[in-house]
């Protein structure tokens, strides 16, 4: 995809084709889906264990299309009134990692439960997975301070050091997770690699949280409470 630096009308219009293409799977599935019930949840070892309707699969499509492009509107339109290059910028890869996560997950989910797919723990679902947070872990890390995007933790907002290295570090864990869980896919057993990937996805969360406060308490510049 092209960098957001140089060209913001390319991702101006990604946000709006991806959230089209999901809106328009998610009425799709309302009114021509399968009528059985479909899987809509799965347990952590990838068994499907809760099943909804069409209709129920079909609206949170159209949320999720929604809320695609409510967001990567409103992180383009930001970037767009800012006088700062910088923050601009940073604010073009928080609609980035929008429209890299939200639309997958979506398309992800909707191929799951519209096929009848009742164990996510295979390998190629686990690639798919991996292949997304490999594609954050790309771009997390460049994301400025917003409200949506990113490790969004008090400490952050009161630190721009915190913010950066916090999302830095993250950023780096979830590629690097991404990456293992891609290559590992083909061959690793399930439920075992589901597992794993899940818990290294906890693990990472938590200690960008706690790099956050670190960063924050011994940052010099940093804002009180």
């Amino acid at each position: 995809m092209t960098a957001p630096n140089k060209s913001p009308s390319a991702l101006n219009a990604a946000t709006v084709g991806l959230s089209l293409i999901v809106g328009g799977l998610g009425v799709w599935t309302v009114f021509a889906g399968p009528t059985e019930l479909l899987p809509i949840h799965y347990s952590a070892s990838g068994q499907a264990d809760d099943w909804g309707t069409r209709e129920l699969v079909g609206g949170v499509l159209i949320a999720m299309a929604a809320l695609t492009l409510a967001l990567g509107a409103g992180m383009g339109l930001a970037s767009r009134r800012t006088d700062d290059p910088a923050r601009a910028r940073a604010l073009r890869y928080a609609q980035l990692v929008v429209i890299l996560s939200l639309p997958l997950v979506s398309l992800l989910a909707a191929s799951a439960s519209l096929s009848g797919t009742t164990n996510i723990g295979g390998a190629v679902p686990v690639a798919l997975i991996s292949l997304v947070f490999l594609l954050i872990g790309a771009f997390l890390g460049r994301v400025g301070p917003n409200p949506f995007v990113g490790v969004r933790t008090p400490w952050a907002y009161k630190s721009r050091l915190a913010w950066d290295r916090s999302n830095r570090l993250a950023g780096r864990l979830f590629f690097v997770i991404g990456l293992a869980g891609l290559l590992t896919a083909p061959f690793a057993p399930s439920p075992l690699n589901l597992y794993v990937l899940l818990t290294a996805i906890g693990v990472a969360a938590v200690w960008s949280v706690l790099e956050s406060w670190r960063v924050w308490r011994t940052d010099p510049d940093r804002q009180p409470f």
